[in-house]
């Protein structure tokens, strides 16, 4: 059963008190597959793994029916100091 793309950010947002997310549909809008990009306080003074992981265990319901999910995570200030694009 795919995932809606508005459920997924709602889960993000709630489970792990983003302040930012952005979800794309990779699979042309089937939720299937995802990338996402989540901004949250709860990832300060955890590396990249334990971010992952965080993330793998508050969203393993949706994650358990999607074929593909590819995340990247930042704290508030990381985010904040990202390269803007023109």
């Amino acid at each position: 059963m795919p995932v809606a793309k508005a459920h997924l950010e709602e889960a993000i947002k709630t489970k792990l008190e983003a302040e930012h997310v952005d979800v794309i549909d990779t699979s042309n809008g089937c939720g299937q597959s995802f990338d996402v990009v989540i901004v949250s306080k709860l990832f300060e003074g955890k590396p990249l793994l334990q971010r992952h992981r965080l993330v793998n265990d508050a969203l393993k319901d949706e994650i358990a029916v999607i074929h593909a999910f590819s995340q990247k995570t930042y704290t508030p200030e990381q985010y904040a100091n990202l390269p803007k694009k023109e």
